[in-house]
C-alpha cells in the first residue's frame, strides 16, 4: 500500500486578498445596475472575499479560498448521510444538473489522486473530479438574497442553475469548516479530507455499480428531501 500524502501547509490568511471581517451575516446588495449577476458577483467578492471569472453567468474561482470535489449528486447525498446531515455544521455544498460540489480546503484537489490510490480507489472509474487551481465552478445563488423572491436573485433560479444546500455564511470565515489534510484541522467536528475522500468514492463507486446493473431507465429519481 502506498504511504499517504503528506499534508499541505495551511492556506495563510495573510496571501488571500478581500478578506471578509464582523460577526453578523449580511445580506446581498441589490446591483446598481439592475444586472442580477452583478448582485451575485458583489456578494461572493465582498462579502465572501472569494474571487470571480469575468462575464456572466458568475463563476467561482477555485484553487485559491477553496476547492470542489465534483461527484454524481446521487453519491454525494448518501455520503453526506455519513458525514453530516444537511444543513448542519460542516463545509458548503451546492448541486447543480445532478452533480454536487463538496467545498474542500485549497490544496485538497491536489491530495486527491494520491489519497484515492492510498485507500486503494486507484485506477476505478468513480466519476469523482477535484476541481482546484486553474478551475472555477458556476456561482450558486446566493442564499438569502435581497434581489429576488424566495431568497433567490431573479435570474438565478432558472432550470438546471447551480444551488447551494448548505452555503458559506457572509461576514464569516468559510475556511475553517472546510475539509483538509492540515494537522491544526479544521472547525470542530468537521472531518478531515481522507474521510470525505474515502466516504465520497465508495458512494461513487456503489452508485456507478448500481446503475451498471440496472442501467439508465430502470435508475431512481434522485430524492432530495
Amino acid at each position: 500500500m502506498a504511504i499517504v500524502p503528506l499534508p499541505r501547509r495551511p492556506l495563510d490568511p495573510s496571501d488571500i486578498s478581500g478578506d471578509v471581517s464582523g460577526d453578523a451575516p449580511r445580506e446581498m446588495p441589490c446591483a446598481v445596475s439592475g444586472d442580477p449577476s452583478d448582485a451575485v458577483r458583489h456578494w461572493y467578492e465582498n462579502d465572501l472575499g472569494w474571487a470571480t471569472v469575468p462575464g456572466t453567468p458568475v463563476h467561482l474561482i477555485t484553487g485559491l479560498r477553496f476547492d470542489v470535489l465534483d461527484v454524481p449528486a446521487e453519491a454525494g447525498f448518501a455520503a453526506l448521510r455519513h458525514l453530516g446531515p444537511i444543513p448542519g455544521p460542516g463545509s458548503p455544498v451546492a448541486v447543480r444538473d445532478g452533480r454536487m460540489w463538496l467545498l474542500v480546503a485549497a490544496g485538497g484537489a491536489e491530495e486527491v489522486p494520491g489519497l484515492l490510490e492510498w485507500l486503494d480507489w486507484g485506477g476505478l472509474d468513480l466519476d469523482l473530479t477535484a476541481v482546484g487551481t486553474g478551475g472555477h465552478i458556476e456561482a450558486p445563488a446566493p442564499a438569502g438574497g435581497a434581489t429576488g423572491r424566495g431568497g433567490m436573485p431573479e435570474g438565478t433560479g432558472s432550470q438546471g442553475a447551480a444551488v447551494w444546500l448548505r452555503p458559506p455564511e457572509p461576514g464569516r470565515e468559510v475556511e475553517p469548516s472546510l475539509p483538509t489534510m492540515s494537522a491544526l484541522g479544521g472547525a470542530a467536528g468537521t472531518p478531515d479530507l481522507v474521510r470525505v475522500v474515502d466516504t465520497v468514492a465508495t458512494h461513487c463507486h456503489r452508485v456507478r455499480l448500481r446503475r451498471a446493473s440496472t442501467g439508465p431507465s430502470e435508475s431512481q429519481p434522485l430524492a432530495f428531501s
